[in-house]
């Protein structure tokens, strides 16, 4: 749409402020409410935007160790662009408009460490090669009846969940909860975030929802968007969702897997599948690859804080090693022959913890990568648990770091700027973590060593 467009919308639904943002490295939105007049100015001519949001962690702490921004730049202004197709209207808030900011730098290129940047980059590059992705993620996560007062109040202890029990595709709790599910479906639908599916999965108070599949960048949006937008509809209701990778050490973890596929021709079909054989193309099979041989050096875009690796353990749902299989939920990708539409292939490795845009475009890149080589497939397993042959990935933060810091690959698909910033940020985490006490550690050694 254009701005005269929207503008025109913007009377139809009597929009009286307008919400912009910007999903941070840990995909944060960071965002402000601006008026009317400065939507206008800023749609026309850009706005700034204070670079503090890729120089900061999730819980506002500078960085010590990045260069794209700190006191040695004194945390400048960076231009921004509003994205005229990102237009949302939010439900939950009438009267106000929503857009997404496509950071710059101060010359008027893509900012390479914006994470919806870096994915617009690798789309772009799939295109040129006259391939169209597309993408849908689901998500698994847990709901409580805390508030983010309570939360802290218990010291994110002794959380009451939204129902009791293990209790997977349950109708009933659905249906007991149904206040806060169809409102839920209701109001992301109407936020352009539509569900192809919504249920409980095994555990107290924890769902899943499916995505709708749509080109590689909206799809990330849509991730993206889904998260805040299920955490700020939740709040309405009391209730407080985790996306968090593995919040209970005694229960099942929390995905956020990938669904692929590439397009092409005219008319456009779906290049993954095939009539013959096995039903997956050699297109396929290429992008399989590409996954299984760069998982371990891009494992950091794809498990991004400490608690990523608390979920990949064996017998767990998750994915332990870099292995594929048809139709089997143990390895780190599932490939799905099927119909000319539905073929694909399923990332299995990420959770819900995700940067969307940051993985989709480290599935997209290793996939293409696989394609550009024709990389051949490794034999596919049924128990990915049991393999002892596949290569194993990082079992931690830190060495996915080191992994991802030192690997070629990385630098060339995605530049040194944006490697050695994702890298820093990543072992900021893992410092953090490092010199944490927890409640482990004093209930093993405070009284018996």
């Amino acid at each position: 749409m254009t701005l005269s467009d929207i503008l025109k919308r913007f009377e139809e639904h009597r929009i009286e402020r307008v919400k912009v943002g910007v999903f941070d490295i840990d995909c944060i939105l960071r965002g402000k409410y601006i008026s009317m007049e400065k939507f206008r100015s800023a749609a026309e001519g850009g706005l700034g935007f204070c670079d503090v949001i890729f120089g900061w962690d999730s819980a506002d702490v500078l960085y010590d160790n990045v260069k794209i921004t700190g006191w040695h730049t004194g945390y400048p202004d960076a231009p921004a662009g509003v994205d005229l197709s990102s237009f949302r209207l939010i439900p939950w808030e009438p009267g106000t408009a929503f857009f997404l900011l496509d950071m710059q730098t101060p010359t008027g290129e893509p900012l390479s460490v914006a994470p919806r940047q870096l994915l617009q980059r690798v789309v772009r590059e799939c295109e040129g090669r006259g391939l169209t992705p597309y993408f849908a993620a689901e998500y698994e996560f847990w709901l409580f009846q805390e508030s983010a007062e309570s939360l802290r109040d218990k010291g994110f202890r002794n959380l009451k969940p939204l129902s009791p029990g293990m209790f997977g595709y349950s109708v009933l709790r659905a249906s007991q909860n149904a206040p806060l599910v169809l409102d839920l479906m209701a109001q992301l639908n109407a936020f352009d975030v539509p569900l192809e599916g919504f249920h409980t999965e095994t555990g107290p108070g924890v769902y899943e929802a499916a995505i709708n599949v749509d080109g590689a960048l909206a799809a990330a949006d849509k991730a993206a968007l889904f998260k805040t937008g299920v955490k700020e509809i939740c709040a309405r209701h009391n209730v407080t969702p985790t996306f968090m990778a593995k919040w209970n050490a005694d229960l099942p973890g929390s995905s956020g897997h990938l669904h692929q596929s590439l397009w092409g021709g005219n008319p456009a079909k779906n290049l993954f599948h095939s009539v013959n054989g096995d039903g997956m193309s050699d297109l396929m099979k290429h992008y399989i690859a590409g996954l299984v041989h760069n998982m371990s050096a891009l494992q950091l875009m794809f498990c991004p804080t400490v608690n990523s690796y608390k979920r990949t353990v064996p017998g767990t749902w998750a994915p332990v090693n870099a292995t594929w299989g048809v139709d089997t939920r143990t390895c780190s990708v599932r490939a799905i022959p099927g119909s000319a539409k539905g073929t694909r292939v399923e990332l299995r490795l990420t959770g819900a913890d995700i940067n969307p845009y940051l993985a989709m475009a480290a599935a997209l890149a290793a996939g293409l990568d696989g394609v550009e080589r024709k990389l051949e497939l490794p034999p596919a397993v049924t128990n990915a648990y049991e393999s002892k042959d596949s290569p194993a990935l990082a079992r931690n933060l830190r060495e996915a770091t080191d992994r991802f810091r030192e690997s070629a690959l990385a630098r060339h698909l995605f530049g040194d700027v944006f490697v050695d910033h994702f890298a820093a940020t990543r072992e900021w985490e893992a410092r953090q973590y490092e010199r944490a006490v927890t409640d482990w550690e004093l209930a093993r050694y405070l009284e018996s060593i």
